[in-house]
């Protein structure tokens, strides 16, 4: 049954977590921005372009922002109500700090699960979206854009030049137009001026020129034996296809092989299709390898036990074969160390590159359980340090609350680089943060029920005037002895 208690703290609790979420997803969007800015700027991108791109990099920023977000807002909360004293009345009337934390702890857990379900059933949409439209600006071409006294060179073939452009950007003045052949002969043409713009599909840009040149030569395109024409014109309509400055989608099938791209039905499906890699390549080298080594066929026959006497007065390998197929036998030794060394590298890169598919897919599985973790150990971490603050708004408890954020992204980091690496398993490497932040939680926890004034600043400068009152008073006893 909820009480008038728990219905403050939610209600408490709930303006501050949804101001937070939103500042902490907006921050990890600009994050996001920031790291392509050079690969977005130029490229003219439409608005309808610009909004799929910053929906896709919401939604698969929102399982992150939910633990920041939940870490600050806690902190804020019991902050708030630490210092509007509501927590000394609380505590006054006999409810320990556990039972008003309880129904944020609920709530937690359900943030949590609604976390999960992002990273299980849309983060693997959105990362699949995401990345063809990230791989197709990036390899789209810069934005049509010719600016005075400077060779452009960006259209398939073609080098232009204009000298000046009027304030409307279509009349230009000095026009030279370089076609570039890869061959000897020269091909260009100058205008005196002209009308510049891009037909109404902007599939085209149309040059209408005045006044001006075409220098050709003709004949075979590697030889400098040719003739030179030279005609003039005055007036001339010239085509450039646009169509590699368009944005072209590339199939989102391309990238549904990534164990981002996969929920956590996919990801057992393939580790289970992955677990048997040893057993497997065991199978294969056995197989493979034993082609080269004949000998190993005879370990069974009676050859050995025949020949033992030979074998146990013989000093060297050497003396074994007669000195006629010395260097037959020799070769053919090397040739099939050669072959078997080959297929040996070969089978184990192979090896190796499904070890790592196996890792990035069991670490994959981890991070869809991680991430709704952290929502539940960053609560038991902000609501206690809330309460022994003791001060809301947005100053003390974001200074806190980026401190530990900080410390469960360093941590998760690395736990997810010894991973990959091999050094820890996927279990440690993903859940290291979880595990070094639970103790933490449960010390602030503790702190906050004995009423710790380990962050009050009044406490310190108490501690430090005794601890120069003492000092002053023995350096007092020493000097009268």
């Amino acid at each position: 049954m909820i009480k008038k208690l728990d219905t403050l703290i939610i209600r408490s609790f709930i303006g501050p977590f949804f101001a937070t979420f939103l500042i902490s997803l907006f921050v990890l969007i600009m994050q996001f921005f920031w790291l392509y800015i050079d690969d977005l700027i130029g490229k003219g991108l439409d608005a309808v372009t610009i909004f799929q791109l910053i929906g896709y990099v919401a939604a698969s920023a929102v399982p992150l922002a939910l633990p920041l977000a939940l870490l600050l807002s806690s902190i804020m909360t019991f902050g708030n109500l630490g210092e509007s004293f509501e927590l000394v009345a609380i505590k006054s009337a006999g409810i320990p700090l556990l039972r008003f934390m309880q129904p944020l702890l609920i709530v937690s857990f359900f943030i949590g699960g609604i976390a999960f379900l992002f990273a299980n059933n849309i983060i693997p949409v959105a990362n699949l979206k995401l990345n063809g439209l990230k791989y197709d600006i990036i390899v789209a071409k810069p934005a049509f854009d010719i600016k005075e006294g400077i060779f452009y060179d960006k259209l398939e073939g073609y080098i232009i030049k204009i000298g000046k452009k009027e304030k409307n950007d279509s009349i230009i003045h000095n026009v030279i137009i370089y076609e570039k052949n890869y061959g000897l002969q020269d091909q260009f043409m100058i205008a005196e001026n002209g009308v510049m713009r891009v037909t109404p599909d902007k599939r085209f840009l149309e040059f209408k020129l005045q006044n001006g040149w075409n220098y050709q030569e003709n004949g075979n395109r590697y030889s400098t034996n040719t003739e030179f024409i030279r005609m003039g014109f005055k007036d001339y309509k010239k085509e450039f296809d646009l169509r590699s400055f368009k944005l072209n989608r590339t199939e989102d099938s391309l990238f549904k092989y990534n164990p981002q791209m996969y929920s956590v039905r996919q990801l057992n499906r393939a580790i289970d299709s992955l677990g048997n890699v040893h057993k497997d390549f065991y199978k294969r080298s056995n197989r493979e390898l034993k082609t080269f080594f004949i000998f190993i066929r005879y370990a069974d026959s009676t050859w050995p036990q025949v020949n033992q006497a030979r074998l146990k007065n013989a000093r060297s390998f050497d003396s074994i074969i007669p000195d006629s197929l010395k260097s037959v036998v020799s070769d053919a030794c090397i040739s099939q160390i050669n072959v078997a060394k080959t297929t040996a590298d070969i089978i184990s890169r192979e090896y190796v590159a499904k070890m790592d598919m196996l890792k990035k897919h069991r670490i994959e599985w981890h991070r869809k359980f991680t991430l709704s973790g952290a929502c539940i150990v960053l609560f038991m971490i902000g609501a206690p340090l809330g309460s022994i603050i003791r001060k809301g708004g947005l100053g003390t408890p974001l200074i806190f609350a980026i401190i530990f954020f900080v410390l469960f992204h360093l941590l998760n980091t690395f736990g997810e680089k010894f991973a990959r690496q091999g050094i820890i398993s996927e279990l440690a490497g993903m859940w290291l943060s979880t595990a070094v932040l639970i103790p933490v939680g449960i010390f602030l926890t503790t702190k906050a029920m004995r009423d710790s004034q380990m962050f009050n600043k009044e406490f310190y400068f108490r501690l430090f005037k005794s601890i120069h009152t003492f000092l002053s008073k023995l350096r007092f006893l020493k000097s009268s002895t």
